[in-house]
């Protein structure tokens, strides 16, 4: 395309300051300047950019002009050269060998996985129920997160090592302590990986697929410091952005009884579930997903970097700019959503979205470099409602304004703690055991 050498977006002549919240103060530009300013930020000159349309140039149209930026290699302290960090060739080579284990098909054995871990789950907040007691839902689900993912991945293994993974869900900080502590897991799936090289009958899991996997054009397996910076990513994002949607949906659900009864009229003709091909006749459950992601997507912030010059729209993009594309204001657009800070899932309804534009929500990114772990989390976010919801409400008494934590991911800031009710279907308590696998 022809760039043009001219115009520079308007933006604060203030710097960022870390001790301010990066999402508070970022809102305010936006108020100020519009859907793109320029600012400093971390000492690197920025674009942020909240256009859907600037969007889709950046993340779809013009990608490959676009590498991760600087925030991206704070990432790679935790992650290494895993496939959320890495660039050009590592990267095409890398998301070609690990894709097979996030087809339909591989995805479709996993239904079983995935409800016997909540049915565990729906089994302790019973319990809870019938005490009265209170159950700490963003710890519950964050465990039941990290458990799914785990399984999957170190499938037979998991019994013996899973529990050297639990700092992820009991450690909130995400600082250099953190990264240190994680890195070190390393050890424990070189140590697996050792010992499935001399028993190759227990290479379950998706690590036995990666083990397995080979270059198509070169056909070399993966060296072991990639095998592990691979995992080590899978593990991280399988866990924290279910965890933290989930979070959000409960709160959610709570604050807005007209949307729990109808998800509870839906799932009143449930009796069994047991097959990957049931989850699209909950159409309701996955608007509300969809919504709560709108609201509080896990990514709130996406960044890239220009390697060339560009341009988006009006303005001059110059080479190594980097770029802000934050899906929590471009989802939050009053120009692209009424009433947009409202939880309605029946924005999503399908005759509601046909006319969207497709990235109006975002949040698994977009265009070639989308979360390969997509599918993956919408099926255990459904299937989590389906076997909760199903028997039991969660009521939550708001003492204090809800506090976002605005970090590599979007949290909450404090526990959402939450009272468990049994519901009643028919004349009789729902029973969990309609619902084991």
């Amino acid at each position: 395309m022809e760039v043009k050498h001219g115009r520079v977006p308007p933006g604060p002549q203030e710097k960022y300051e870390t001790t301010d919240n990066l999402l508070d103060w970022m809102s305010r530009q936006f108020k100020i300047f519009g859907d793109i300013y320029k600012a400093s930020v971390y000492g690197t000159s920025v674009y942020a950019i909240r256009d859907v349309e600037f969007a889709h140039h950046v993340l779809v149209e013009n990608w490959q002009n676009y590498v991760k930026g600087e925030m991206t290699g704070r990432v790679a302290l935790l992650l290494g050269d895993g496939l959320m960090v890495s660039e050009g060739d590592l990267w095409k080579r890398q998301r070609r060998m690990i894709q097979p284990a996030f087809n339909h098909e591989s995805m479709g054995a996993l239904t079983e996985l995935i409800m016997a871990v909540n049915s565990r789950l729906l089994r302790k907040w019973q319990v809870a129920a019938r005490g009265n007691e209170s159950v700490n839902v963003t710890h519950d689900v964050s465990g039941m997160a990290l458990e799914v993912v785990l399984r999957f991945i170190l499938g037979d293994d998991y019994e013996q090592v899973g529990s050297h993974f639990d700092l992820l869900s009991q450690e909130k900080a995400r600082d250099m302590a953190f990264a240190r502590s994680f890195r070190a897991s390393g050890k424990i799936i070189l140590q697996i990986i050792d010992r499935r090289r001399k028993d190759p009958a227990t290479s379950t899991g998706a690590l036995g697929m990666l083990m397995q996997a080979r270059d198509p054009q070169s056909g070399q397996l993966m060296q072991d410091r990639q095998l592990i910076d691979e995992i080590l990513t899978l593990i991280v994002a399988g866990h924290e952005t279910t965890a933290s949607t989930l979070n959000w949906t409960w709160y959610l659900i709570s604050q807005h009884p007209e949307v729990e009864q109808r998800l509870s009229n839906e799932l009143n003709d449930l009796t069994t579930f047991s097959e990957f091909d049931d989850l699209p006749r909950f159409l309701y459950t996955r608007q509300i997903i969809d919504e709560a992601m709108r609201l509080y997507p896990a990514g709130w912030l996406l960044n890239r970097k220009a390697l060339h010059d560009d341009q988006l729209g009006e303005y001059f993009v110059p080479a190594g700019t980097e770029i802000y594309v934050p899906p929590y204001f471009i989802q939050r657009h009053p120009d692209v959503w009424e009433e947009p800070n409202r939880f309605n899932p029946d924005r999503f309804r399908p005759d509601n979205s046909k006319h969207r534009h497709r990235l109006a929500t975002i949040p698994f990114s977009a265009g070639p470099r989308n979360c390969i772990g997509a599918l993956f989390a919408r099926i255990e976010m459904q299937i989590h409602l389906l076997t909760i919801a199903r028997y039991l409400r969660l009521r939550y008494i708001q003492s204090s304004p809800i506090e976002l934590d605005a970090a590599v991911n979007l949290r909450s800031r404090y526990d959402f703690i939450m009272y468990p009710e049994v519901k009643i279907v028919g004349n009789s308590e729902a029973a969990a055991s309609d619902l084991d696998p």
